[in-house]
Formats: C-alpha cells, sequence, structure tokens
C-alpha cells in the first residue's frame, strides 16, 4: 500500500521508521460511503482503524430506545472504542456511523498488538489519542448527568451557529441523540426558546434569530 497517507498525519511522526513500514505494509486503504455502519453494538472487534479523511459517529442506543453520540473520530484519530475491544477481546458496546465519505487505514488485529509491544511510538500514538478520547467521553457524561438541558441545548445551538451561519438544517430528534435526551424534551425546549424569541423552528431547521440572547442567558445561570 503507499504510504503517501502517513505525511498528512502529523501524530504518526514520532513513530520509529521500521514500524511507519509495518503499518504501510500490513494496512489496508479502504473508503466507505456516507451513511453506513462501520460497527455495531454487540459484534467482535477484528482490527483496528486510522481514519486518514472523513467522520465517524460512535453512539449507544439505550433499551428505550434514547441514542447519545459519544464522540466522532475525525481526520488523524483513532476510535477508542476499537482501541479496548482490540484489548480486551470485548464486543463493542456501541455502534458506528460514517457522516461523511470516510478514508482510512486498517490494521489487523495481530499487526496492532505486534505494533503495540514493540513501538515505543505507535503505542505513545494510540494511548494519547486514548486518553484523549476518554476525557471527552467523561466530560459528556458530567454534562449529561449534572447540567441542565436547556443549558446544553443553547450551548450547542450557539456552536453550530458559528460553524453554519443561523439556519441550522437539523431535526429534533437529531438534537436530541447529539444530548443524550428524549425528542419529547428537546421539542418543549426549542418551543420555549422560540416563545421567548430566540428561535424559529421550521420542519427539519431551527433558526438562531438572536445569538446574543442565547449567549446571555447562559451567563446568567453560570451566574
Amino acid at each position: 500500500m503507499p504510504d503517501d497517507w502517513i505525511p498528512a498525519l502529523p501524530g504518526l511522526n514520532d513513530i520509529e521508521p521500521a514500524a511507519r513500514r509495518r503499518m504501510v505494509e500490513a494496512g489496508r486503504r479502504v473508503r466507505l460511503p456516507a451513511g453506513v455502519e462501520p460497527f455495531r453494538a454487540g459484534s467482535p472487534c477484528e482490527s483496528w482503524v486510522l481514519v486518514i479523511a472523513g467522520s465517524i459517529r460512535v453512539q449507544m442506543l439505550a433499551e428505550s430506545g434514547r441514542e447519545i453520540v459519544l464522540y466522532r473520530v475525525g481526520v488523524g484519530e483513532t476510535c477508542i472504542l476499537t482501541t479496548t475491544c482490540l484489548l480486551s477481546g470485548e464486543l463493542y458496546p456501541a455502534s458506528a456511523l460514517t457522516e461523511t465519505e470516510v478514508d482510512a487505514v486498517v490494521l489487523p488485529q495481530a499487526v496492532f498488538r505486534e505494533l503495540l509491544d514493540g513501538s515505543a511510538g505507535f503505542r505513545d500514538f494510540v494511548f494519547h489519542t486514548w486518553g484523549r478520547r476518554l476525557a471527552g467521553v467523561m466530560a459528556l457524561l458530567e454534562e449529561v448527568a449534572f447540567r441542565r438541558l436547556d443549558c446544553r441545548l443553547a450551548e450547542w445551538l450557539l456552536g453550530r451557529v458559528h460553524a453554519d451561519g443561523t439556519r441550522l438544517r437539523t431535526t429534533h430528534q437529531e438534537i436530541a441523540v447529539e444530548l443524550g435526551s428524549a425528542r419529547e424534551v428537546v421539542s418543549r425546549l426549542l418551543k420555549d426558546f422560540e416563545h421567548r424569541g430566540w428561535v424559529v423552528l421550521g420542519r427539519g431547521a431551527v433558526t438562531v434569530t438572536t445569538p446574543d440572547a442565547l449567549r446571555a442567558f447562559l451567563r446568567s445561570e453560570v451566574g
């Protein structure tokens, strides 16, 4: 497999030349279209994946039917659940979905363990990524457990306004999945925001009309 993808990922700079050659020799380049599931909850983990381009969303579904987005795997990143399952031999506890077309390199489990044992650079890369992502998941759990949903919703809307303008193409169900809540609860809060004049709701869209009011709301709750 060509090694043109390695220079594009700064995180691999400190991996020893021999380990990089092994990754190139054993790695398999895959391209996945948007909207497919690289893995599902309950499935075995047989390979390690490094994303070169695109985005994968990892989410969990509760018995009640509620979903929550745990994290996203982007360029130069790996999935911590994949790493955990490879190390523990456990089945996947969550599912993944490609949000865009994804270009990735896949290493067989045996090669992953070989590099983990024999390359300090590869080991540092894997556990640095794993630790950073785990910290993000812990922060998410803290948000869900201890922070009011109306504040989290306001912050989520403001975060998307900067990237996508004031009109966000999203459904109440999609927002609920992002926030780990029920669609009915999110809809009720959005209706309250609309009543206050902060947003305008439409079919498959939310328009943030007064972002400054949302920011003031957040400041008042923090204060």
